[in-house]
């Protein structure tokens, strides 16, 4: 007999943590080697872990709806690799359910504080003062601020605050407030509420002053997108550049041969595909846009993964990837966006569908925005916003001198990490891609 720790998988680069949806599999259950065990959730995608070992679960060490992040076992199998059948032994040896998933929780905390994408560094006097994702949101929601955050006293490893630490303070806030209420009340004195001048007010505050209010629980996707932005914005000093592309060969040329084109490669031609060939043309020449930051170092990505932001039905953006772009004709860059959107659509993106990106489109014209200030997907360094394409009067140079003509016209927008990227850097690069748009020839169909 041997025991075989199940983990939770890597699903990709920037995921550090996965959400446990549904366990398929329980304690005495026999697998099978690759036979799906559970379904778990990130901020990407949904997934199936699978079974490492055929065998007996022997036990599950967290539940339905925990984060636990990446790495962590997560249950254990017994295996017979003697051949022998022996009738599963219940758990006794275990630890009793509930005081592993607290034990594994606290773990949780504290292995996600130290997550350099998640870590914040809210006090420059307290350096090593960091605070989980987890942490961070439970304060959100109780509408504790940052500078009061930083007066809890933390239990957890080198005293970082975790969710009971938290959780009580709430509790022991309240209770003060409840006696100091009760207090006002025995003496007919009026006492002001007692708030920290940073809390805001809550929804539940807000529908007892007005009962037109209708409140909505987020998904778990959204609250997975909401702290993956807010983890990203703590991670990188944001900067946009803004550049403007006269497209006029490309919608015309668009317009000629998206029919052959549909009748002939069996899927349609869209803006997108010709967007991400002038970005991968462009990367290879600024190949710093294309990178990642790990401590103080800069790692330059070899391949390019071009993620771009799509739109699910429900509202909620993926970013499925597209690999090895640069080494795809325009044919295969079409077919690849097409078969990737249509898969988001249907919710049947797999788990390395959103894997490995190094730089991301996001496409704000598709909503009729003219122009965006996209936040960079971590752990990238930059992220380009196309504007709606729109026809405008402008002013053309030529040898004869300058006249006005009616142009398509597109803006761009380049958020980068100013760690790594500079404003002449981003410019530059934002200008070249603007050029290759502007510049573009096709080819006939």
């Amino acid at each position: 007999m041997a025991l075989e720790d199940l983990v939770m998988p890597k699903l990709g680069e920037s995921i550090m943590e996965a959400t446990i949806l549904k366990w398929l599999k329980q304690v005495g259950d026999k697998v099978e080697m690759d036979e799906t065990v559970l379904e778990i959730a990130t901020d990407k995608v949904d997934s199936e872990v699978p079974s490492t070992a055929a065998g007996i679960i022997e036990s599950i060490l967290f539940n339905e709806n925990d984060v636990v992040p990446i790495g962590t076992v997560i249950a254990r199998i017994r295996t017979e690799e003697d051949g022998s059948h022996e009738t599963p032994l219940p758990p006794a040896h275990e630890p009793a359910a509930a005081p592993v998933t607290a034990e594994k929780e606290q773990e949780a905390e504290v292995v996600s504080s130290e997550i350099k994408n998640g870590e914040v560094n809210s006090n420059p006097a307290a350096p090593n003062k960091f605070y989980s994702p987890l942490v961070l949101n439970i304060a959100a929601n109780e509408g504790i601020s940052m500078s009061e955050l930083e007066k809890i006293p933390g239990t957890g490893k080198e005293g970082r605050v975790t969710k009971n630490d938290i959780l009580g303070y709430i509790a022991s806030r309240a209770k003060k407030g409840t006696d100091l209420q009760s207090a006002s009340t025995a003496s007919n004195v009026s006492v002001p509420s007692i708030a920290h001048h940073d809390v805001q007010p809550t929804a539940a505050d807000w529908n007892r002053q007005d009962g037109a209010i209708e409140i909505i629980e987020m998904d778990r996707m959204r609250k997975l997108i909401a702290e993956h932005m807010v983890r990203s914005k703590h991670t990188s000093p944001h900067v946009t550049s803004f550049s403007e592309a006269d497209v006029t060969n490309m919608v015309i040329w668009r317009e000629k041969v998206k029919k052959d084109f549909e009748k002939r490669e069996g899927t349609k031609i869209t803006f997108t595909p010709l967007f991400i060939e002038a970005i991968t043309k462009c990367i290879k020449r600024f190949p710093l846009v294309n990178s990642s930051v790990e401590g103080d170092k800069i790692l330059i990505r070899k391949d390019i993964n071009i993620g771009m932001a799509t739109a699910l039905p429900n509202g909620n953006l993926i970013v499925p990837v597209i690999k090895n772009a640069d080494q795809l004709n325009l044919t295969g860059l079409a077919k690849r966006v097409n078969g990737l959107a249509d898969a988001a659509r249907n919710n049947k993106l797999k788990a390395e569908d959103t894997q490995g990106g190094t730089f991301t489109l996001t496409n704000v014209g598709s909503f009729g925005s003219l122009a965006g200030t996209p936040i960079i997907n971590q752990p990238q360094v930059a992220i380009l916003a196309v504007g709606a394409i729109k026809k405008r009067p402008v002013v053309i140079e030529t040898p004869q001198g300058d006249s006005i003509a009616i142009r398509h016209m597109m803006v761009l927008s380049l958020s980068y990490d100013h760690r790594i990227v500079d404003g002449a850097l981003g410019a530059t690069f934002l200008t070249a891609v603007a050029k290759e748009l502007e510049s573009f020839k096709g080819t006939e169909f």
